[in-house]
């Protein structure tokens, strides 16, 4: 299915991407007031999306990170830390993002791939790892 939208219709959808992940119909979906693809999967291949112990994990599109993974990421020579607490990721400074790249945004104020800007440590990791690359190696 197609519709014909145009240029700055275009813009403005782009504009409220929150990151790569997040489509035109999804925006679309928002701006409509219905739910979003990312809640309608939420939890998919888990029962109601917990992992081991009870605990949630971060649902991404590549992968999911569990509870208790540690993130770090360094911008213009400044260190920056958030952590997966509760299936939430949050900051250092509390602040939730619904996803990497929402988070790296909220650090540069521009448009990054925050699978290539934060670096991850889940629980059992022994080093962190940049996360497009953790997320690569996933059986």
């Amino acid at each position: 299915m197609q519709i014909d939208i145009d240029f700055e219709v275009f813009k403005e959808l782009t504009a409220r991407r929150e990151h790569e992940a997040h489509t035109y119909n999804d925006v679309l979906r928002e701006l409509l007031g219905m739910d979003s693809s990312i809640d309608r999967l939420e939890g998919i291949g888990r029962e109601d999306g917990l992992v081991s112990g009870g605990r949630k994990s971060f649902v991404l599109r590549d992968g999911e990170l569990p509870d208790g993974t540690k993130l770090r990421a360094i911008y213009k020579g400044t260190g920056y830390r958030a952590t997966i607490q509760d299936g939430r990721w949050v900051d250092s400074e509390g602040r939730e993002h619904r996803s990497p790249s929402a988070a790296a945004s909220a650090i540069s104020h521009t448009n990054v791939n925050g699978l290539r800007f934060w670096h991850a440590k889940r629980p059992n990791d022994h080093d962190f790892t940049r996360l497009d690359i953790l997320l690569a190696r996933r059986p």
